[in-house]
Parts: C-alpha cells; sequence; structure tokens
C-alpha cells in the first residue's frame, strides 16, 4: 500500500463508509478525517459524529451546504436549462463538485495527502468525485476501496462491520430495497425491480411527490419573480437559493410534480435505470424558459439550446471543475443579465402550465405581434425579398435540373 498517513473521507455513517472508516485504518494505518455533508437530503446528519467519534476520529467536519449547493451550483446549471440525455435533471451529477470541492478544501486544512469516498467502480459518482478532486489538487491521492477491497455484497460489509464490531444502525422497518440518493434538488432510486425496465415502478417507492391522480382536484398558482436567470422571489415573497427550492419541492410535491422513470447511458458505458423526484428542479425549468421567451435575443437563445446539451454532458460526466465547462457558463450567464421579471405558473396533477410572463426588459411588441391592426409598425411587404433571397440558391439549383432527393 502506498505511504498514506492522513485521508479525508466523504463519510455518512452508514454502513458502507462506516466499514471504509475502518478499512482505511487497518489497510493503510492512517489517520482519517471524516467529512459529512449536509445539501438538504432530509436526514439528521449531526448522528455521523458520534459514529466516527465511537471509531477513534479526532478531526470530524459536519458542513451545512445547502445554500452554496443551490446558489453556486444548481442555479448556475437552470441558468442553462440543462437536461441529459432529454430527460434527467442531474439531480445527482450536480451535487458531486461541491462534495470534491469540500473534500481537497478539508484536506488542505488538515494537511492530508489522501481523499476516500465511498462510490462504487461501476457508477459515476467515482468519476465525477475523482475529477473534481484532481483538478482542484492535483497531486493528491484518491482512495476508492470498492476499487480496492474485496467486500463486494452486502453481506460481506455486514460481516466485515460484526467482526469488527462496527456499530451499524438497525431498523424495525424494512430496509428500502432501492439504491437511493437524495439532496436538496431531489431523490434517485436504482436497483430492486427498477433492474427489470419492463417493470413499472412501485407506488411506494415514491417518498417526496403524491401520483398525478392523488394530488389536489384544484391547481396551484404560484408567482416566481427572476433576478439575471435566478428565482430571487415566491408569490412576492424574498427568499435564499435553498430557501427557494424548498418551497418549490414542497408545493411541486403536492401537485404529483417531478417524477421520472428514465434508462440513461453511464460514463462508464452501461445503460442504468433510475426514477427521479426532481420537483423543485422541474417548476425551475419551466419557469426559466418562460422568462427568457421574452427576455432573450431569437439568436442567443437558440445558441443556448445547441449549447445545452453539451453543458449537460460535462455535469453528468464528471467536468465541473474543466476549463470548457467554465468558458460555457460564463457565455451562459453573460446572456442572462436581462433574465428578470414574473412568470406565473400554474400547477396541477403532474404538470406545470405557464399562465403568464411579464418583464420590464421584455422584447415582446405587441405592436409588431399584433393580429389587429399595426398602424404600420411591420410592413408585411418586406417578408416577400426575404422570402426570394432564401430561396435563391434552391430556385438556380432547380433550373439547373438538380433534384435533391
Amino acid at each position: 500500500m502506498a505511504d498514506v498517513k492522513k485521508v479525508v473521507l466523504a463519510y455518512s455513517g452508514g454502513l458502507d463508509t462506516s466499514v471504509i472508516l475502518k478499512w482505511l485504518q487497518d489497510t493503510y494505518d492512517c489517520e482519517v478525517v471524516t467529512f459529512t455533508a449536509d445539501l438538504g437530503q432530509g436526514e439528521e446528519v449531526e448522528p455521523a459524529r458520534a459514529k466516527a467519534q465511537a471509531m477513534g476520529v479526532k478531526e470530524i467536519y459536519i458542513d451545512d451546504l445547502r445554500e452554496e449547493f443551490v446558489r453556486d451550483f444548481v442555479f448556475p446549471m437552470f441558468r442553462a436549462n440543462t437536461i441529459y440525455e432529454g430527460e434527467y435533471l442531474l439531480g445527482t451529477s450536480i451535487a458531486r463538485p461541491l462534495i470534491a470541492k469540500r473534500l481537497i478544501e478539508i484536506a488542505n486544512e488538515t494537511g492530508a495527502d489522501a481523499i476516500s469516498h465511498g462510490a462504487t467502480g461501476k457508477g459515476n459518482d467515482q468519476v465525477r468525485f475523482e475529477l473534481g478532486a484532481y483538478a482542484l489538487k492535483p497531486g493528491v491521492k484518491v482512495i476508492a476501496p470498492w476499487r480496492e477491497w474485496d467486500l463486494l455484497s452486502r453481506e460481506k460489509l455486514m460481516d466485515y462491520a460484526a467482526k469488527h464490531e462496527i456499530p451499524i444502525e438497525r431498523h424495525g422497518k424494512k430496509k428500502s430495497p432501492y439504491s437511493m440518493d437524495a439532496n436538496l434538488l431531489h431523490i434517485s432510486y436504482e436497483g430492486g425491480v427498477l433492474e427489470d425496465t419492463w417493470t413499472e415502478h412501485e407506488e411506494d417507492m415514491w417518498r417526496w411527490t403524491k401520483s398525478p391522480e392523488a394530488a389536489p382536484d384544484t391547481p396551484t398558482y404560484i408567482e416566481l419573480t427572476y433576478r439575471k436567470g435566478d428565482i430571487v422571489a415566491i408569490d412576492g415573497k424574498e427568499m435564499t437559493p435553498a430557501q427557494v427550492l424548498t418551497y418549490l419541492n414542497k408545493v411541486g410535491g403536492e401537485n404529483g410534480i417531478g417524477r421520472l422513470d428514465i434508462v440513461e447511458n453511464r460514463y462508464v458505458g452501461m445503460k442504468s435505470r433510475g426514477c427521479y423526484e426532481t420537483p423543485g428542479g422541474t417548476i425551475m425549468l419551466k419557469g426559466h424558459r418562460a422568462i427568457e421567451s421574452i427576455t432573450l435575443d431569437r439568436e442567443v437563445a437558440h445558441l443556448k439550446d445547441e449549447l445545452m446539451p453539451k453543458y449537460a454532458s460535462l455535469i453528468y460526466n464528471g467536468y465541473w471543475w474543466s476549463p470548457e465547462r467554465s468558458m460555457l457558463q460564463q457565455m451562459i450567464d453573460a446572456s442572462q443579465v436581462n433574465v428578470n421579471g414574473v412568470v406565473r405558473l400554474k400547477l396541477y396533477k403532474g404538470n406545470v402550465i405557464v399562465a403568464g410572463r411579464k418583464s420590464d426588459d421584455s422584447l415582446f411588441d405587441a405592436n409588431i405581434a399584433t393580429f389587429e391592426d399595426d398602424a404600420g409598425a411591420y410592413d408585411q411587404a418586406d417578408a416577400g425579398g426575404f422570402i426570394k433571397l432564401n430561396a435563391l440558391r434552391m430556385r438556380i439549383a432547380a433550373n439547373k435540373g438538380r433534384t435533391q432527393f
């Protein structure tokens, strides 16, 4: 084993990371610093402190990163209207660069020469954590136990925990059959019956959202106020970024919004089925496109749409800290200077419907767009020359007898 004196472990206090903590101590004979992030996963994170202390950890970090997560990662991503493969709102992907950043910061603060994580060798998260770590601290050593040890099943992990007297909480209720990840943007489900792509997801799996059938029979209206592409108030009440997403998750979940069942292409080469609940993010995406529809120049909007799939792939594949993502972000943020105003949305049984939008920076001119008398604001005769010029190359080809098919 490489000479490692101190390692910072991304630590939840659950079975996997508790075993990893002990395994690191024994295998590398090193000091372990634990880092637990509160990203709004909805579970108490403070118990991780007592678990780490019980295993002899002296330096314990438990950080509330909810505001930073939404302000510096989720909001910038949604300024680009980011969706991966047409559906996925990147709830897991966007949390990883922040965790990588904090791991490196703690390594620098504590003098650690390595970091460690609990991502498996089959998934995308190993790539996201490690690309971020190397971008921020090129010489850091990364220890990925799932790529080194032979504890490749839950049974082996439990046996290891029992052998080494690692305290693992055992709940009376039946353990969820799904592999789950949650933060303030989403909750994901993988494994169990979802590994059969023909089997419908189970209704009792969902935790944040009502089914559309069980949602209220009357719609809920909300008004989102935007400033430079970000939501700053809801129904006239100013909110912090984390407050915005928390509120939208609640109202969206009540109205059955934000469920997805998709098969995505993982970076490591396999296809993976996952179910996702992203109620707040679904509302944010709809609202942002609505305010952009009246405030963005046509060609700027189209260029953003062309760039978005590349931007989404960069986030999905772990390149948040890359120079190309930074370049794209600067372009996207420059486009948002005039994305200001209010959008009214109707939430109803799984649907997010735009019911109105207004802005002092609107490019919508009713005098030009009207079907009534425009008093000369638009000369319809101009369209004839425009059409003929655009048709010229095709007319020349047709006169030469060229066929296009």
